[in-house]
């Protein structure tokens, strides 16, 4: 199993069991699901759990989202217009160059520059898109968009997080 974490704050962004795959070598898409979790049970959405099992009365620690997100705590962050995310963006890709070529991955660095025509892409649907930090909510760290797309013929939530921006971990 791979874990990938953001380079700048090692917060850890998602595993490679989650379905995804590269968008354009600037993005990962990962490939969410609505899911239900109760002390350490996990219900998939829409799953219709035999009357055996079902518990009396209401449960107070249930969680309801999306796996990527509660799995590997990202937390919701927000941007007020296309503008201060851009301006977010600008400086991430500041510090993150920075970081790569302190390191010597100046293959990395170049490849930067292919994140513009995908984002531009994203972007077209602002309005409708979540962000997410990891879970140090770190300033500097990297913000993924979240999005929903039509996948064999349901809509389900995706993720994209900067391709250069990950560390990738074997666990």
């Amino acid at each position: 199993m791979k874990l990938f974490r953001d380079y700048l704050t090692g917060d850890e962004m998602f595993v490679d069991t989650s379905k995804h795959e590269a968008i354009n070598d600037a993005f990962y898409m990962v490939v969410g699901k609505h899911i239900t979790m109760s002390d350490g049970n996990i219900e998939l959405a829409g799953s219709n759990p035999s009357a055996e099992e079902a518990a009396e009365g209401c449960d107070e620690n249930s969680v309801s989202g999306i796996d990527v997100v509660i799995h590997q705590r990202l937390m919701e962050t927000q941007f007020g217009s296309k503008k201060d995310y851009m301006t977010y963006m600008k400086e991430y890709l500041k510090n993150l160059t920075k970081k790569l070529n302190e390191e010597g991955k100046t293959d990395a660095v170049a490849k930067l520059k292919c994140i513009q025509g995908p984002l531009v892409e994203i972007l077209k649907n602002f309005k409708d898109l979540q962000f997410f930090t990891g879970e140090s909510q770190n300033p500097d760290g990297m913000v993924a968009l979240l999005d929903y797309k039509e996948i064999d013929g349901e809509e389900r939530p995706v993720i994209y997080f900067p391709m250069y921006g990950l560390e990738e971990l074997k666990l």
